[in-house]
């Protein structure tokens, strides 16, 4: 029996894929953005709320401290997107809300309208802005054990970068 071990990932091919995959929605959310919603095309997004940089009312923050989706389809205004962040105004509770919302907070995203999903994975070392291994271990067991709402009762083709990573 060898004693292999797992190599070192110097390039961290994983924060690349993420990378890569937020850029699309990225990209979606700029062109909604600049023309609208195209034909019947609507998203769920969801977030860490607790994630630096995130910028909503404190009574939403109240009802959901860490994670929280939201619709963009029949009523939002206002939205503007830069590479690290978009905002929006939404409606809760029929009061208007802004929202200022970083990429790297993303943790969904789905089209029902053509079952696309994303699933973003983030890690606690994300969270808290350290490179801990055994937090980011601990941080990937919870979010297996944790089934995100993108995922509850929907067929959607989500992709994961479990599908990517090299089995042990």
């Amino acid at each position: 029996m060898s004693d292999e071990t797992t190599p070192e990932d110097l390039i961290r091919y994983d924060l690349l894929v993420q990378r890569a995959l937020r850029s699309v929605v990225r990209s979606v959310l700029t062109d909604t953005m600049e023309n609208g919603l195209p034909g019947n095309h609507h998203f769920f997004i969801t977030f860490r709320t607790d994630y630096p940089g995130v910028i909503i009312a404190d009574h939403i923050r109240a009802k959901h401290p860490e994670e929280i989706t939201i619709a963009l389809q029949h009523q939002f205004w206002d939205m503007k997107v830069t590479d690290d962040i978009f905002e929006v105004g939404l409606s809760f509770g029929g009061l208007p809300e802004k929202l200022i919302v970083p990429f790297d907070a993303l943790t969904g995203f789905w089209d029902p309208s053509v079952d696309f999903g994303l699933k973003f994975e983030m890690s606690l070392d994300e969270l808290e802005g350290e490179d801990d291994e055994e937090a980011h271990d601990e941080a990937s067991s919870a979010q297996d054990q944790d089934k995100s709402a993108l995922e509850e009762g929907h067929t959607a083709s989500v992709v994961s970068l479990d599908a990517f990573r090299k089995k042990t």
